[in-house]
C-alpha cells in the first residue's frame, strides 16, 4: 500500500522512473559481479601459466648446460647468467 501512496504523491511517471533506475542498478551490480569473478579466475590462470613458463625456461637452461658439458662445447654463459638466481616456480 505504501507503493500506491508514493505513486499518488509523485505521479506514475516519476515512480516508474525510480523503479526502472532501481532495476538498472541491480542489473549492473549483477553483471559487474560476474565480470569481476571471471577476471579474478583469468588472473589466477595467467599467473599459473607464467609460473609454468618460468619453470620450462629454467629446465631448458639446465638441459642446455648439461648437453654442452657432455659434448665439450662452451655453454652460453649469457643465457645461464640471465636465468641465474631465479627461483623454481613449481608447486610440486
Amino acid at each position: 500500500m505504501e507503493a500506491f501512496k508514493i505513486i499518488a504523491d509523485l505521479g506514475f511517471s516519476i515512480a516508474a522512473v525510480i523503479g526502472g533506475g532501481f532495476f538498472i542498478i541491480l542489473l549492473l551490480k549483477y553483471i559487474l559481479e560476474s565480470v569481476v569473478s571471471r577476471a579474478q579466475g583469468l588472473n589466477s590462470m595467467i599467473s599459473s601459466l607464467d609460473n609454468r613458463v618460468k619453470t620450462i625456461n629454467n629446465e631448458i637452461v639446465r638441459l642446455d648446460a648439461l648437453v654442452c658439458h657432455a659434448l665439450g662445447v662452451k655453454p652460453d654463459t649469457r643465457r645461464i647468467s640471465a636465468a641465474d638466481g631465479k627461483e623454481d616456480a613449481r608447486k610440486d
